[in-house]
């Protein structure tokens, strides 16, 4: 049996190990950005099987209980399984600020991003309370989706910052194009903000009883459209400038990624409309949407750097740094 002075040694090592250990850091924010996506994608399930109300109110599950009973059958267990998720998201989060307050040296940007986090998932769990409560009102189912990928953008800064310093960023192209990078943001947002209401227009309401907003949706479906081949459009310009214009390669690349995964996205969107919405497709389309908006604003961290973060060297196309 180990002795006390033996044990006592073991337990600082650990300790010391777990304070300077930047990588558990890393894969902690990494597992908070896949669980935020998985997280939409599972609630995403629970409205397409009619299961948002398996668990009609809130904060208890029914009346006389915190846990789904088998009267309310699969519904109940799919709607209090994704409840579940969200403390599982919670405990990631809360592992993430723990090891960023335990970390040394002790990083401000790192802990106030893990620490807001936390207050949006607070946040994300009340929101859908009132959207249980409201009988899955689709303007609050709309809020919900919409508050996801705020926590998303959140959790890729959150990730991207692990490795970079905490020196001021600074541009590493033109203005010009920095302001186009910007324009393919704001029209991923726009995209993603009429993606919801055609949900909320549509037959998907997640339950039986649930409203519709009343807006017709195939007009709406055409404006979600227009909207896509804009972004699309705006896209594919910026990767064009960003070639004219000789661009670190780092940000070329993460054009023709969002490029190709805007095209995989719309693919989806048009075939899931011509099919009439089938399960499947609509989930996948609610992953692609989760997709293009972490592909978008991988662009936009791309387009800048810190002082003090690890060189990158190029020779031709290659990148050797």
């Amino acid at each position: 049996m180990p002795t006390a002075p033996r044990l006592k040694w073991t337990r600082s090592l650990a300790w010391e190990g777990l304070r300077r250990a930047p990588r558990l850091l890393r894969e902690l924010c990494l597992a908070t950005l896949v669980a935020n996506v998985a997280i939409v994608v599972t609630g995403g399930v629970v409205r397409l099987t009619a299961s948002g109300l398996g668990c009609p109110t809130w904060p208890r599950c029914t009346d006389d209980s915190y846990i789904t009973t088998t009267e309310n059958g699969l519904h109940g267990y799919l709607e209090f399984g994704n409840r579940m998720l969200t403390f599982a998201l919670g405990a990631v989060v809360v592992a993430t600020l723990a090891v960023a307050l335990i970390q040394r040296p002790r990083r401000r940007s790192l802990i106030a991003l893990a620490a807001a986090q936390l207050l949006g998932i607070a946040g994300q769990a009340a929101l859908g309370g009132v959207t249980v409560l409201t009988g899955l009102n689709p303007w609050t189912v709309a809020a919900h989706f919409l508050l996801s990928m705020v926590l998303i953008y959140g959790a890729f800064a959150l990730w991207r910052r692990c490795g970079e310093s905490d020196q001021p960023t600074r541009p590493v192209v033109p203005t010009a194009l920095r302001w186009l990078l910007r324009a393919v943001t704001a029209a991923t947002a726009l995209a993603l903000a009429l993606g919801t209401i055609v949900t909320g227009s549509g037959p998907h309401s997640g339950d039986g009883d649930a409203p519709r907003t009343g807006l017709d949706p195939a007009v709406m479906s055409q404006i979600h459209a227009d909207a896509v081949l804009l972004l699309i459009g705006l896209s594919i310009g910026a990767w064009c400038a960003a070639h004219a214009m000789a661009a670190p390669l780092p940000l070329r690349r993460a054009l023709l990624v969002l490029v190709l995964v805007e095209l995989a996205q719309g693919g989806i969107g048009l075939i899931q409309y011509l099919t009439d919405l089938p399960i499947a497709l609509v989930c996948a389309h609610m992953l692609g949407a989760c997709a293009v908006w972490v592909a978008s604003v991988a662009v936009l961290f791309t387009a800048r750097s810190r002082a003090g973060d690890a060189p990158r060297r190029h020779h031709g196309d290659v990148l050797v740094g």
